[in-house]
This record gives structure tokens, sequence and C-alpha cells, in this order.
């Protein structure tokens, strides 16, 4: 069949889709047809009927306001997505939303609109192929031997993720990325002319990709030509430059920005049918000649059965080997995780050791990672004060894929989405590292990873006024509450060593969802707990100490102001003040307790309550109510020793001891 008449199809659907919805973008997947034709029908490896096959290429819409162009394409060929929910677009818990979500389509493989992300999580995907490949692959037996295809547009290109993901792409050869530029010269303000004239494939090259340039992105044999070329060269991604037009076939909008963010109209629409050659009016309709020219599902099951066969071959000859992949394919932990970590902890109880948090941490690393051979670490250039790196470390070079770490460089962004990547791909746990402070760099990629659902281990040392001299532009104080008030996303900030083993054993149970853990510069003493508190850790909150039966007051505190709220409640006791010590080391855990449980830690009768937290101070006013009072940060930091800032902004026993005093 005419392969136009097939990239037609997907123009129809699109169009059709975005004019029902009466909202979203038909510029560019009426532009982006041709090459989506090609990639989707002739080179892609999926099966529509299992699109979860671990061998599978992985295709990522970065630009992904072009919605109708993957869910025309999932429709067409043969993944459950029938016609009714294309019709559905944009509506109300249909599964075809305005931006292609995860876990809500089948076929797609991640959450896309935040522009550039996509681009960073398919360098993730074709990273965590060349470090599986070299795990698991043997002579003879390529188990893991796919693909990953990216389309971005000129937003993508625009934002700064795009040079920090694709700088560092370049420098580990992802020879196995391929990029597709739809290079159409339009954004929602018109003409990009006016305000991006980069040299795009100067700036790649620059980067160690391969450029394919000024390639016809309506020539199908142009298309398949750069595929081709792209897959010669596995030492280097590949970008492929398309030149498109925006709106392809729109006889009044192709090519202005008028069809890229809002529906062509209904006369529009039907003048853009007869442009095409597009023989049927009826909204929706494709022929089954082109329905069966489009349909994958025969091909994707012959490529699955074919992989299925070496798997098997590969299970007889290598046993433990296809055991482990198939473990870490499936998410699944390894058995031993929980025994060693309590064992851990337990050991803990006994050494008491005084330590700062993030070097408790990488303690944790010590004995978590000979048994956890999927965790995959990475810094952003900050792995002597993130203390990331364990004895088990091997960074991943050009040249040797056979390590399980990355020197990111100073690419907060990048490193977060490109780990969300990873863990998307599957077969690792990813866990990164950055200052608390520069969680603000990274920030849109920390919220994909909570709407997604990915679980991602977020190390943010230097968690607040402590780290000290280097002063406010490093000190973090509102970044605590930006984390926990971000849905999904699991926040620790913990005490000492053995609260830290906890938090770790807790965002390694987290696979839904991201886990930050905020951790100390300053060493912190060890706390003495009972064997059920210790086990209360894992709930985000329990009582640490008290005295009396029914307490007068409550203090509340998390991380290095435990201690000095210890000590304070210590000296009132000794005055005969009845009260409670609450160590809430994650309050959005606490908060999934029962209510009674919660009750238990906090007695709704006590409402005399303190809160320390050298951190913002209007995030815990939930927890203290209107009678309460909270010490903690309502400005910036400020550069001196930490010990002084400390004690000029009131975390001290001293200051505590003088607000409950006021309270009471």
């Amino acid at each position: 069949m005419d392969t136009k008449k097939l990239a037609d199809a997907v123009r129809i659907l699109s169009m059709d889709g975005v004019q029902k919805a009466n909202s979203g973008h038909p510029g560019a997947p009426m532009g982006m047809a041709d090459i989506a034709e090609v990639l989707w029908r002739r080179n892609l490896k999926h099966n529509p009927k299992d699109p979860s096959w671990a061998d599978r290429d992985r295709f990522v819409l970065s630009n992904g306001h072009a919605s109708m162009l993957l869910y025309s394409l999932l429709h067409l060929t043969g993944y459950d997505l029938p016609l009714e929910e294309l019709k559905q677009f944009r509506q109300f818990k249909s599964k075809t939303a305005g931006h292609p979500e995860i876990h809500e389509t089948p076929g797609v493989e991640t959450t896309t609109g935040p522009l550039g992300q996509g681009l960073a999580n398919a360098a993730g995907m074709a990273l965590a192929e060349k470090v599986l490949a070299e795990h698991f692959n043997q002579e003879g037996y390529s188990i893991v031997d796919h693909y990953t295809y990216a389309f971005v547009g000129d937003g993508c290109m625009m934002e700064g993720i795009s040079h920090e993901v694709s700088s560092l792409a370049g420098t580990l050869g992802l020879g196995k990325l391929i990029v597709f530029y739809d290079d159409n010269g339009i954004s929602i303000d018109g003409e990009v002319k006016g305000w991006f004239t980069d040299d795009t494939p100067g700036r790649f090259a620059s980067y160690g990709w391969q450029v394919i340039s000024d390639v016809d992105g309506h020539h199908d044999e142009a298309v398949q030509k750069a595929i081709d070329e792209a897959k010669k060269d596995a030492s280097r991604p590949t970008l492929i430059c398309c030149k498109t037009s925006i709106g392809f076939g729109s006889p009044n909008k192709q090519n202005t920005a008028s069809s890229h963010g809002a529906p062509l109209g209904e006369e529009e629409v039907a003048l853009s049918r007869k442009n095409l050659g597009w023989e049927y009016d009826e909204s929706f309709f494709v022929p089954q000649d082109i329905y069966d020219d489009w349909n994958c599902t025969k091909k994707g099951a012959d490529e699955q059965s074919a992989w299925n066969t070496l798997f098997d071959a590969y299970r007889k000859q290598y046993p433990e080997l296809a055991a482990e992949y198939t473990r870490r394919m499936n998410a699944e932990l390894p058995e031993r995780i929980d025994t060693v970590l309590d064992d851990y902890i337990a050991k803990l109880q006994q050494d008491m050791p005084k330590a700062a948090t993030r070097k408790s941490s990488q303690d944790v690393l010590q004995v978590i990672g000979p048994v956890t051979p999927e965790l995959f670490g990475g810094s952003a250039d900050l792995a002597p004060s993130n203390l990331t790196i364990w004895k088990g470390s091997k960074a991943i070079t050009p040249t040797d894929a056979s390590g399980n770490y990355v020197h990111f460089g100073v690419r907060e962004f990048g490193m977060t989405a490109i780990m969300n990547g990873i863990r998307l791909h599957g077969g690792f746990i990813p866990y990164s590292g950055t200052f608390l402070m520069f969680m603000e760099y990274a920030r849109n990629a920390v919220r994909m990873a909570a709407l997604m659902g990915v679980q991602q281990i977020l190390v943010y040392t230097h968690d607040s006024i402590g780290l000290g001299e280097d002063g406010p532009t490093h000190q973090a104080v509102e970044q605590a509450a930006s984390l926990r008030t971000t849905p999904n996303v699991s926040t620790w900030r913990p005490a000492d060593a053995i609260e830290t083993a906890a938090s770790w054993k807790q965002a390694l149970l987290k696979q839904d969802g991201p886990s930050a853990l905020l951790l100390s510069r300053q060493g912190l003493p060890a706390l003495e707990r009972e064997e059920n508190q210790v086990k209360q850790i894992e709930q985000g909150g329990y009582v640490l100490w008290e005295s009396g039966d029914a307490p007068q007051l409550l203090l509340i505190a998390t991380g290095s102001e435990v201690e000095p709220a210890l000590e304070a409640a210590q000296q009132l006791a000794s005055e005969g003040t009845a009260l409670r010590v609450v160590s809430m080391p994650s309050p959005d855990t606490f908060l999934k307790q029962d209510q009674a449980y919660q009750d238990s830690v906090l007695p709704p009768s006590c409402t005399k309550r303190i809160a320390v937290e050298a951190a913002i101070a209007d995030y815990w006013y939930r927890f203290v109510g209107l009678e309460g009072t909270v010490i903690g940060m309502t400005t910036f930091g400020e550069s001196a020793p930490a010990d002084e800032l400390f004690k000029h902004f009131g975390f001290t026993v001293e200051n505590i001891v003088k607000e409950a005093r006021k309270l009471l």
C-alpha cells in the first residue's frame, strides 16, 4: 500500500481527536506522521499484545503535547487502545490524557509533557540497556539487545536539560539511542527563528553524537536511510534532523503556529481531508486495509517468540544469570534484604556510633550494596560530599559499561530525569546524590518521578543551615517542606545512624514512587532506644522519650534538632514537667498510619506542642496547631560556622526550654 496513505491515517485520527476534544495539538502529529510510519511499522521491535516484553525497543515522545500521534500509533498497531478511547481524548478517566501518561495507556513508556525530560528519560533507558547487556549477555546469547528511540521538538531542544543529558549521552557513548528532531521551525509563539537560532547539528556533533542532517521528514526512504545509517555506528548516539511541515496537509494552517496548539476547526479539518486525498468524510474512520497494513501484532509476537526461544536456551546454559535477570526485570527485591538491614540496625543499636547521617548513609550502602546488585548510583559532581560511593562502586565509562555508578557532573536536573528513565527501563534501583539545596535544579524531575510512581532514592546531603560557612546560597531552608508537600514523595530526615538505616530500608521497599533522604553534614550523636522504638521508626514518627503518664507538652523534632529537643525535655522534666519527645523522621509516612497510632504518639488531649526543625517553620503548624509553637526558619540562612548559626536562629537547648516555659 502507498505509505503516504498509512501516514495519512495517523494525521486523520490525530486531527479528529483534537477536534472532538476541542483541545490539543494537531500540528506535530500531522508533521511527524511520515517519520512515525517508517519507525513504528518497519523498525520498532515491539509486541502490542505484551507491552511489557523486556527486550522491546523503547519509544519516547519527548514532545508530549503531540500525544495524539502516539495514541494513533498505539491504536493502529494493535495495542489495547480502542477507537472509542481516541474519541475520548482529553476526557475524564480516558486512556488518552492530554499528555501521555505511563500506567494509564498501554504502550506508553514514560509520562511526557515537560519538554526535554522525555529525551532525558530516553537517555536513561539507553544507559540501562547498555549496562544490563554488559551484565547479562554472553557469547551467542544477546538477551539484552534493543534500541531506544525518541521524538523531540524545538521546545525540547530549547530546554536546558537537553544540553545536560545529550552532553552526557555523547560522553558515555550510548550508541543505541536514536533521536528524531522534528525541525519544523514553529513553536507556540510563531517562527522560532526569532528566539532559537542555534546550530543544533553542530551542537550535537560537539557532544560526540553522530548527526544526520537535512533529512526530508516527509520522504519515507530518506527517513529509513537515516535509521540504517544510525544503526551502523554503535559507539555514538544519533540525532536525525528531520525537516517537516507542522500541520502537514492543512491547506491554510500548515507551517503556521495556528496548527500548533489548537484544533484546526471543522472547516479546516474537512479541507485537510480533501487536500490529503483522504476519501472518507466520516470522523475517525480508517478502512480495514489500512488497519491490516498497520497491525504489528503478528510481527511483534514472532519477534518475542524468537527472543523467548533464545532466553530458554540462555536459561539452560546460565541458570543463575537467567534467574537474576528475571528477578531484576520483575523488580523483585533480594530475599535477604530485610534480614540484612534488620541485623545491621541491631548492630547499630549495640555500637551506638556518632556520625553525620550522610556518613551513616554511606555505611548502609556498604551493607546493602553486596546483596543488592540492582543498586545503580550517581552524584552530580558531589560524590565526596554526598558519600554515594561505596566499596563496590564501579564507574561507567564509554568503553566499560560493567559498572554500577555514574559520575553525572554538575547536572542535577539531567541526573534525576536520567535516573527516572533507568528505573522505567527496568533492572535497576537508582539512587542519586546532591546537596538538598540543589534539589531545586532537579525539582521537576522529582515531581515527574512522583507523578509516574517511579522508585528513585534521592540522597540529599547538607540538609540545613548546619552546613555553615557556605552560606545561604547552599543552606536548604524551604526544600524539606517542598518535598513533603509533593504527593507521593516519601521524605526522611533521620536523626542518627539507626534512623538513617531505617530510612534506607523504607526507601528500598517503596517501589511506587521516590524517597528523599535528607542527611546532615555535621556529626550527630547516637540516640538510645528500646527495641520496640526501633521498629516504630518505620512508621515515620514515634515516642523517643517521655516523663510522666500524661504529657503536658509535646516536643516534635527531626534530624539534627532531635538531640537539643531531647536535652531540653530532660531539663524540663527535672523541674517536674511531664512531657514527651517525638522523633518524626518522615511526616508523610507518619500520616499514613492509622488514626489510633497517630493519636498514641501525638495525643489530641495534649495541645501544647513545639516543633523544632532547622527548616521553614510553616510546614509544622499542621502538627502543633494554633496553640503550638514552631522553632524553625522564617528567613534564609547566613554564612558562619554551624554552631553560631544554630545559636543565632534558636536551635539550642536554652531556647527550646525558654519557648516551652512560655507555652506552659
